[in-house]
């Protein structure tokens, strides 16, 4: 298959099974300037769907990075007004984000204090309060390029970073739109069999964590897929692997650590390691870049409490490719994650939404790995095993 013919065809599953672009509809595109390729062929997919416009965004790493050390400090968190009528304007519209970053270590050396504030606060809110509103079918996927290539296999083979992609997005597939049905009805089903069980907790045991996340029985577990308000499906990242929770965002108590590098605002945190009481993260230790982390937990009131509880067994095809992507979107779904900040819950699949943490911030950062034991916790104390050697113990 040639370059341009791969393209399409990823750009096609992007726009059709990852945002599911209706006819009529804007699609919002945001992008880095190194995904060009990528952008131009999701426009073309995109209008071949019959989206009325696509609209596209490009970012500058270099630019951040010169606001972050030369700029004033007053003006990290500064979204400006233009910005803030386009994110307004996407309401009921469609949004396309894409990773892959080409300079991953581009902010590195700057104070992590800076680096974790330099995020727009407005954008931010808006955008959250339209998925909250169910009125933004959107997706994320990464574009594979020379840089993000060379930080995972230490040199440019953007080939090689492509044929791993295609595996995990089921490009490899003869028709990847029914491999994606399948996959998803899959997940469905891991989902609904933790929601019968009605469990209270859960219990995270392993190297270095010990830990205990109080569930909420108004929320119940889903997966990537999701539908807007008007029920129009999308899947909101693509790869996805995960089935997974709000907790109970006062109820967390223990210590968690990291099983894999998380790749953090232009910065690499290494060996992660977090102690929590009441349900709020108290101490931030790390190898490196633990000022990041501690930086966005001082976002707000509610940055420091859980968030997300997410589940990846061993038959996560991410997993099965034994890579560090150093990119969130396909690190967590090689492993078990948990997510710092705001409640990854669609209001769908909540009957209350009391206890779901709210925050700018939603950090997911790796957990699993083959020595991590997760149960679940019945109100009644009975324990239920749910991830043994990272296999899945439940019926399926």
């Amino acid at each position: 298959m040639s370059a341009d013919a791969r393209l399409e065809r990823y750009a096609e599953l992007a726009v059709r099974v990852g945002a599911n672009v209706a006819e009529g509809q804007t699609l919002f595109v945001l992008a880095q300037v190194e995904h060009a390729p990528l952008v131009r062929a999701v426009a073309r997919a995109a209008y071949t769907a019959g989206a009325r416009e696509v609209d596209v965004q490009y970012v500058d790493q270099h630019v951040r990075r010169a606001m972050i050390e030369l700029g004033p400090q007053d003006m990290l968190e500064h979204t400006p007004p233009w910005i803030e009528q386009r994110v307004e304007s996407m309401a009921d519209q469609a949004l396309l984000s894409i990773t892959g970053d080409p300079e991953p270590d581009l902010l590195a050396d700057l104070p992590g204090a800076l680096v974790g504030r330099a995020r727009m606060r407005r954008a931010n809110e808006i955008i959250q309060q339209q998925m909250a509103d169910r009125s933004l079918n959107w997706t994320i996927v990464a574009a594979p390029n020379a840089g993000w290539a060379t930080r995972v296999f230490g040199e440019p083979d953007v080939e090689r970073l492509w044929s791993e992609v295609e595996l995990c997005m089921r490009l490899d597939e003869p028709d990847p739109v029914a491999a994606w049905q399948a996959h998803l009805a899959r997940l469905r089903r891991r989902a609904d069999a933790l929601n019968e069980l009605g469990l209270d907790a859960l219990c995270y045991s392993g190297p270095g964590t010990d830990l205990t996340v109080g569930l909420l029985p108004g929320v119940r577990w889903t997966t990537a897929l999701h539908s807007t308000r008007g029920g129009r499906e999308y899947v909101a990242n693509m790869p996805t692997e995960e089935v997974y929770t709000s907790p109970d965002s006062g109820r967390a108590e223990g210590s968690i650590a990291a099983s894999m590098p998380l790749a953090l605002g232009g910065t690499l945190v290494q060996g992660l390691r977090l102690t929590v009481r009441d349900g709020r993260i108290v101490d931030v230790q790390a190898d490196r870049g633990a000022d990041v982390v501690r930086a966005q937990l001082e976002t707000d009131e509610r940055a420091a409490y859980f968030g997300e509880l997410a589940l990846v067994d061993r038959s996560s095809r991410v997993g099965q490719r034994g890579i560090t992507f150093f990119d969130t979107l396909y690190d967590e779904n090689a492993t078990c994650h948990i997510a710092y900040g705001r409640g990854a819950t669609d209001p769908a699949d909540a009957t209350s939404m009391d206890g779901v943490n709210q925050s700018l911030v939603h950090t997911d950062f790796m957990v699993g790995r083959p020595e991590l034991e997760i149960d679940g916790l019945r109100a009644d104390g009975g324990r239920v095993p749910i991830l043994r050697g990272g296999a899945w113990q439940l019926p399926e």
